[in-house]
């Protein structure tokens, strides 16, 4: 197993498999991995700051078996900051927290492709930063779909005062997020408006969206994942990389780049490689960053 020594924030890591394809029908390997998630961490640190990671690794690569890791590995870097947090059986549990850039590419060697964060900070576990709408387009639905709902959810949301933002889950669907940053906001705060917002767009919209989760409700529709507001899931960090045939990001969109998109028609559109990632960053700036400070209340439905 090849290995290199490099210096990093001061610290030295040892990389290896550098030469493996981690993407093999793209020909992407271990090295472009880390050189992308070196590329972004100014943009993806403050959004995993202070998170506890999910890891999902892939070792053999995307087309190969993965795993989660929701603990810290118990051969994590002595530097590296970690949190206790307790499980629901009342056991503790050591997770990683990636608050800087050798953490980020040590978490990356691991061949940790996505990066999966919960909606709080491990030192509040139960207070919620903001609010998500997963959109999930089902059978015989696209991103095109879900497009038309982010875009309604928008609106109702802008009628009700909140602001909202909107990313791909760099696979086949969008995520809109409501920023709060209100200590007092609690889960079941923003799930029970996050599934009352759902409903009522499934009764308004009845061949477009369903609240359901089950498979039978989705064909032809987007499913409006409300649960995901919760202390106990994660979500695809934005400009994560995802674990398909290409390396895809999870990317932030403006409203009107998403108007554009969906009266172009074309699904393909929305997907975001790499490449593209680290040029719009670096170019516009971080289009998620007020996630991370508006302060908004939910308001009573």
């Amino acid at each position: 197993m090849s290995r290199k020594v490099v210096a990093i924030g001061g610290r030295r890591l040892s990389l290896s498999n550098l030469e493996k394809e981690l993407y093999p029908s793209y020909g992407f390997t271990k090295a472009h991995v880390l050189a992308y998630y070196r590329r972004i961490a100014p943009f993806i640190l403050p959004h995993l700051q202070d998170r506890a990671l999910t890891l999902k690794r892939y070792p053999e690569g995307v087309e190969d078996a993965f795993f989660f890791e929701k603990r810290c590995p118990s051969h994590h870097p002595a530097w590296a900051k970690t949190a206790e947090l307790r499980r629901e059986d009342g056991e503790r549990m050591t997770v990683c927290l990636v608050n800087d850039l050798e953490t980020l590419i040590w978490v990356a060697n691991l061949a940790s492709l996505e990066l999966h964060v919960p909606l709080a900070r491990a030192g509040s576990p139960e207070t919620s930063d903001a609010m998500v709408f997963d959109l999930d387009p089902g059978d015989e639905a696209d991103i095109l779909d879900c497009a038309r709902v982010a875009l309604i959810l928008r609106d109702l949301l802008s009628r009700l005062r909140l602001a909202s933002f909107v990313k791909t889950s760099g696979q086949k669907g969008l995520h809109v997020y409501v920023p709060l940053n209100c200590p007092e906001t609690t889960f079941e705060d923003t799930k029970t408006f996050s599934k009352a917002v759902a409903v009522i767009l499934q009764k308004n919209y009845p061949d477009l969206v369903t609240a359901r989760m089950a498979k039978e409700y989705r064909k032809g529709k987007v499913f409006i994942n409300w649960s995901q507001n919760d202390a106990k899931a994660t979500m695809i960090c934005v400009y994560s990389l995802r674990a398909r045939e290409k390396p895809f990001v999870s990317f932030p969109l403006e409203w009107r780049e998403l108007e554009r998109l969906a009266d172009q028609g074309d699904p393909e559109k929305f997907q975001v490689l790499h490449g593209e990632a680290v040029r719009r960053a670096e170019t516009t700036g971080d289009l998620f960053r007020e996630v991370l400070t508006k302060q908004q209340k939910l308001p009573n439905l």
